[in-house]
């Protein structure tokens, strides 16, 4: 496959195919789907509205706004979708229905497995980026940089060795460092810089929230070591770079994994994005003096570079489970969906 452009070009065929079959029959009768919404904010709104857009109109599709108003009591249906964290994890014991969790951290995938009844099927697509993609990104943007330094919470259960092999592969060394306790942030935060000439956030709700995130970005600035985030708003806030999927790129892929499952009343297994977006801070490049290459020409690299459009479904799930057989600037910046 000869990069994202053609991935994409793939994905948006397929969806268009599958929405042209006969909507809701396929394995026999039709097909009602609920999505659960962590709640009403606009990333979510965004959400809905395109994941509507892209299945058939004759497809049910009913909207639950706020995680906490699901019921599954006198709600007939045949597969739940839940955008974020809170949704996925209110609705994962209520319900033995087919559930498609969308913008999941992979880091709570194996607690939400636990918290499915058993036999029933569960799927994910990952808030996340492949470790393989975030590399190319910081290969393809920051060459002359090859000290990586992550910041980490005990719950982010992180794959080092993956990421660092990922890093190997490009010329790249990692230092990493776990901070479990609030007064120890800024503490861990120095030791990492020190040993960094690039912070690589990744979306921990523990280490990069609205409660820190100022304070970080400050002494990544101060010592001249650019941050790459996970989101428009940490680099509308004053990270350099940051690699993301956003709410209608992810609700894209949702849709052929729904218009998938309404033919073959099977989830797929858990996938991280096939679509992605890259935002950069020109101001931040123009102080830190950083020569960045366009966003076009970044995608291109980032294309080519080895295993950043791998097999996008993740298969190594805890204890050898397969989820789908079984079962405003600073404030905002480290927002994630809950």
């Amino acid at each position: 496959m000869r990069g994202a452009g053609l991935w994409r070009q793939w994905l948006l065929l397929a969806l268009c195919w599958l929405c042209s079959a006969a909507p809701g029959h396929g394995a026999g009768g039709s097909v009602r789907i609920w999505l659960v919404l962590s709640d009403g904010g606009r990333l979510y709104q965004s959400f809905a509205a395109t994941l509507r857009q892209s299945l058939p109109p004759a497809l049910p599709l009913s909207v639950v706004e706020r995680a906490e108003d699901f019921t599954a009591d006198g709600q007939a249906g045949d597969m739940i979708v839940t955008v974020g964290s809170k949704a996925a994890e209110t609705v994962a014991g209520r319900t033995g229905l087919p559930l498609l969790a969308v913008m999941l951290p992979h880091r709570k995938y194996a607690d939400l497995l636990a918290r499915r009844p058993p036999g029933s099927q569960t799927s994910a697509l990952y808030l996340d980026q492949p470790w393989a993609r975030q590399a190319g990104l910081l290969r393809a943007a920051l060459p002359e940089r090859s000290q990586i330094g992550v910041l980490y919470s005990p719950a982010s259960r992180l794959d080092l060795n993956e990421l660092r092999r990922q890093l190997a592969a490009r010329g790249a060394q990692l230092f990493a460092r776990q901070s479990g306790a609030p007064d120890r942030l800024a503490g861990d935060l120095d030791e990492v810089l020190a040993h960094s000439d690039v912070l690589l956030a990744l979306p921990d709700s523990d280490i990069y929230n609205s409660n820190n995130i100022r304070n970080i970005l400050l002494s990544s600035y101060h010592r001249g070591v650019p941050l790459v985030g996970f989101s428009q708003a940490l680099v509308n806030a004053g990270g350099l770079i940051a690699l993301f999927s956003t709410p209608e790129q992810l609700a894209t892929q949702a849709g052929a994994a729904v218009a998938a499952f309404t033919q073959t009343r099977r989830l797929a297994e858990p996938q991280y994005p096939a679509l992605y977006s890259i935002a950069v801070n020109q101001e931040v490049a123009r102080t830190l003096r950083a020569s960045l290459p366009s966003v076009d020409a970044l995608r291109q690299q980032l294309d080519k570079s080895p295993g950043s459009l791998p097999d996008l479904s993740d298969r190594r799930e805890p204890g050898g489970r397969s989820g789908a057989a079984d079962q405003p600037q600073a404030r905002q910046a480290a927002r994630s969906p809950q």
